[in-house]
């Protein structure tokens, strides 16, 4: 049977600011990307995403960025390795404490936004992250095999962390354009988020099914993955995902978290 996880980016929201519907998207999601209040995120925000999340039995996965509230994490940085990797590990680890005090732990690791993309083609950047994720995996007792991380396929970012010993998780998205590369089209340009909602979920059906997907050219580009992100601060996101699972459990996908 083919089996999927989905995920979802969740807690971006700041003070009294909420970009997510968290209770909602919990209802839907099998993992759960929550920002760590470096892009989105503060503390009472994590702790109330951890609690909804271990309620319901949904994974926790820290969602690392840049240092970037004002631009979402979405504007390019240069950031020395030696300050990323001690910034990643800084946000696993607070995210940890709230995951504990729900009673559930973090079980994964995810970059976001202009850090995602980054570690896809730049290998120090991804040798940074990837030193972030051990160093807040030995400091919260993951076991040899340390912190799954999540990423996109053929990424420099999932290569490097393969040879840390990291588990390492493929991840698709229904609702993004891809290159003929099988990389994500820049947000910059036109096309890039897919807003119809019958084509993100025919395409996640595909994706989930086949492992294909058409590029932003109408080629078809292979994209294999066990995680699917639908994205929380898409309009209408909540009725989309269960458009999507409903559409892949009815198609005999396995909904089912990966952790």
């Amino acid at each position: 049977m083919t089996r999927i996880d989905l995920n979802a980016d969740l807690g971006e929201g700041f003070g009294r600011w909420r970009l997510t519907d968290d209770e909602q998207l919990l209802s839907v999601v099998t993992s759960a990307n929550v920002a760590c209040g470096f892009h989105a995120g503060d503390a009472v925000t994590m702790r109330r995403v951890c609690e909804l999340a271990a309620e319901r039995g949904v994974r926790i996965g820290a969602q690392v960025s840049y240092r970037d509230l004002a631009g979402f994490g979405r504007r390019a940085m240069d950031v020395p390795p030696a300050e990323l990797a001690a910034e990643v590990a800084y946000q696993i680890g607070a995210l940890e404490v709230f995951a504990r005090a729900a009673g559930s732990r973090v079980s994964y690791v995810k970059p976001h936004g202009a850090l995602y993309n980054r570690v896809v083609h730049d290998e120090e950047q991804a040798a940074a992250v990837v030193e972030g994720v051990v160093l807040a995996g030995t400091g919260i007792g993951t076991g040899a095999g340390g912190l799954p991380v999540l990423g996109l396929p053929s990424s420099r970012f999932l290569k490097v962390a393969e040879r840390a010993g990291l588990p390492v998780v493929t991840e698709a998205f229904g609702d993004r354009a891809y290159t003929g590369e099988g990389t994500l089209v820049p947000r910059t340009q036109e096309g890039a988020v897919i807003t119809d909602a019958g084509d993100v979920v025919e395409r996640s059906l595909g994706l989930a099914r086949s492992g294909v997907v058409t590029s932003h050219s109408g080629g078809r580009v292979p994209v294999r993955a066990r995680s699917l992100c639908l994205h929380g601060d898409t309009p209408g996101a909540v009725d989309l995902a269960r458009r999507v699972r409903a559409r892949l459990e009815s198609s005999g996908v396995l909904v089912e978290a990966f952790a």
